[in-house]
Parts: C-alpha cells; structure tokens; sequence
C-alpha cells in the first residue's frame, strides 16, 4: 500500500503504468510467496520439536514462542534461525514502507494547494495509523521483557495485532466514501430521532 500511495502522490502521471494489473499481481505473488515461505519455514522447524511439557496452548493460535515453550528439546537453533530471517524480511519491508512515506511527506508539503495536501494526507494517515498499530503490538509483543510476560497479556497482544488491524482497515477505507458517510448519517439520525 505504501508503494501505491507513493506512486500516486508522486508521480501521479505514470500511476497507469507503474502500478498495471501486471505490476499489482506481481507485489502481491511476492507479498504472499514471502509469506508462505517463511510459515512453511517455521511450521517444519516447530513440528520438527519434540513436545514434553504437553500439548495446550495457551493462546487462540499455536504461535512460535507458545510451542518452544512447550518444547523440551533444547536445539532451538534453527528456529532461532528462521525468527533472524523473518526479522528481517520485517525490517526489509519496514524500511520501504518508512522510504516510501518519507518521499510521500516531502512530496505534500511542497504541494502548493492546501486542499491537496489535506487530501493527500488524509489518504496516508489511515494506513499509517493500522499499520502502527500492527508493528507497535507486534514489536511488543515479541521483545517485551520475560519479567512482565504473562499469559492474559500475551493473549490480548496477539489478539489486537491479529485481528484488530484488519477489522479496522476496511472500516477507516469506508469512512472515506461519501456516499457510506450519508447513509450512516440517516441511519443513525433516524435511529435517535425513534428514541426521542
């Protein structure tokens, strides 16, 4: 998403060539292939561990850190391994992402209309916002200090940075639509004028 913001903003006369249905399919097989790999990864090397501590998890979803946990092999090198590879197909994507909007920010502020800038930061902000959401839990969750780690706490880290961002997603990109907005409007305005 930050590519295509930045293409947009940016060099918005080349957005019909740049991003092609071509060029989307391609980040997005990349996006997911990364993906998939790097699962397939992990999920070889946990089912690899031998279980000695039995088998409930105490989360929603058999997360890596909950399963070494549950291990009783002491050979985590090679997931310790994979969670170097996965930290940095993270930091590689983060540093786009951070590039990407550092251009876009620059390109705004020597826009010379004000109602383009607001436009266009208003088009940014959303994503900005889920997406650090998304990397703040996760940053958290996964480095926070073993001495404040508990249970109760892992639970809702991993419930807010697994469903909480693409829950709210769709809804801020809908907010955006005038149309949408209109119809809440007299939804909810017909809703308390009932109550009345």
């Amino acid at each position: 998403m930050s590519y295509d913001r930045y293409v947009a903003i940016c060099k918005p006369l080349h957005y019909g060539t740049l991003m092609d249905s071509r060029a989307c399919a391609t980040m997005a097989a990349a996006a997911w292939g990364v993906g998939v790999l790097n699962s397939l990864l992990h999920t070889a090397s946990t089912f690899s561990l031998p279980l000695c501590h039995g088998n409930g998890v105490d989360q929603f979803f058999c997360e890596i850190p909950q399963l070494l946990k549950l291990s009783c092999s002491g050979s985590y090198l090679s997931e310790i391994g994979l969670t170097i590879f996965s930290a940095l197909i993270f930091f590689a994507c983060f540093i786009f992402i951070v590039v990407s909007y550092v251009q876009i920010f620059r390109a705004e502020l020597r826009m010379p209309s004000e109602q383009g800038r607001h436009k266009a930061f208003s088009t940014c902000l959303p994503h900005m916002a889920v997406l650090s959401l998304f990397l703040s839990t996760v940053m958290f969750a996964h480095l926070k200090p073993l001495s404040i780690s508990s249970p109760t706490l892992d639970l809702v880290l991993a419930v807010i940075y697994t469903v909480v961002p693409p829950v709210i997603n769709p809804i801020i990109y809908s907010m955006r639509n005038q149309e949408l907005m209109h119809a809440l409007r007299k939804l909810f305005g017909d809703i308390f004028l009932r109550h009345q």
